[in-house]
């Protein structure tokens, strides 16, 4: 007489049990998909830098990580276009060179940023697109030259800036150094720069008439915001975490997510 009762009362603890389980994956997989999508071209139309493979690895982690954003890499051109930039939320360049664009794909490029997405150079981004001036318009500046290849020291010039006010006002690392022509600080906001006591200026290869060797820098095009770091050339910058931090925090802003 008993045993229906007991069947209901079991029946009712198992759907509890499901109702407490289900649900928290079922959000999870929500919040999952609901994060930012970024698309990771690390095409090279010059010279191919080795950390590639790695950085790729790293920013998928660094995303998941952070719960910031999911980043899918790619070494296909063609996919920059109007049809397939609508999957994402923005755009990541470790790139070199004339990159294969047909007149097309740079539009839409264009016009992905401005409508209010983000884009993210990194390191040999400014190494690229040297015959589109549009390009060194919206990224600020072109790579001429790496004077050094030592440890440094960079100095932050927004405290304030997401991407590095967790840094020390006066930090050493060891990377690449860039210098850039066709870059005016007064054209974009600087977040770091070279302290230049730290460096050899009488090289052959400093050009800069004013000695100033920005590191870091955002810009804005049309609605989009552009986050440029010179960093990144190493393996061991890479897996550095205030170049983490540094790189994370620039993305979310890039993306809007940070103000």
């Amino acid at each position: 007489m008993c045993q229906p009762t007991v069947m209901k009362v079991l029946g009712f603890l198992l759907l509890c049990i499901l109702s407490i389980t289900v649900l928290p994956l079922g959000t999870l997989a929500q919040k999952t998909k609901a994060r930012p999508k970024i698309l990771y071209l690390t095409y090279s139309a010059g010279f191919r830098h080795e950390v590639l493979p790695f950085s790729e690895g790293m920013l998928q982690r660094l995303g998941e990580q952070s719960g910031a954003f999911v980043s899918i890499a790619t070494l296909d051109c063609s996919l920059i276009n109007a049809d397939y930039l609508k999957n994402f939320d923005g755009l990541v360049f470790y790139t070199t060179g004339e990159l294969p664009f047909p007149e097309e794909q740079k539009q839409a490029f264009l016009d992905f940023i401005k409508s209010g997405k983000g884009f993210i150079g990194i390191h040999s981004a400014t190494d690229t697109f040297y015959q589109w001036p549009e390009y060194g318009k919206l990224i600020g500046g072109y790579f001429d030259q790496h004077p050094w290849h030592q440890d440094v020291v960079i100095t932050v010039e927004d405290a304030a800036h997401p991407s590095v006010k967790h840094l020390a006002p006066f930090f050493k690392i060891k990377d690449e150094i860039y210098q850039f022509k066709d870059f005016s600080k007064d054209q974009v906001h600087v977040l770091l720069s070279l302290v230049n006591s730290s460096v050899d200026l009488n090289k052959p290869s400093v050009h800069r008439a004013d000695k100033y060797f920005a590191n870091a820098w955002t810009n804005t095009y049309g609605k989009g915001r552009v986050f440029y770091t010179a960093l990144g050339h190493r393996e061991e910058v890479w897996s550095d975490p205030r170049f983490q931090k540094h790189l994370v925090n620039g993305i979310r802003w890039a993306l809007g997510e940070l103000k």
